[in-house]
């Protein structure tokens, strides 16, 4: 099957490419994903366990299975702000 990911800014900088297209075995999950990226772009090695994905606009834990033509989102967690 193939799904889309799409990737947020610091990922997005760390793999050059802000969209990925990705294929996975029938069944795949989102960790099957992110193992995926992993092997295929190791510079996102150090990022991908913080990575929240959104899929299909929802948040998905790793367990979340995919279907063939979802849009997947990884994006970073974003800390800070003034007190």
């Amino acid at each position: 099957m193939h799904v889309r990911v799409r990737l947020g800014g610091g990922l997005a900088q760390l793999a050059g490419n802000a969209r990925i297209g990705i294929t996975l075995q029938e069944g795949a999950t989102v960790a099957d994903l992110l193992e995926n990226l992993r092997l295929q772009y190791p510079e996102l090695e150090q990022k991908l366990p913080t990575a929240i994905a959104m899929v299909s606009g929802r948040h998905a834990g790793h367990d979340a299975a995919l279907v063939s033509g979802q849009e997947v989102a990884l994006l970073l967690p974003v800390a800070g702000g003034s007190h």
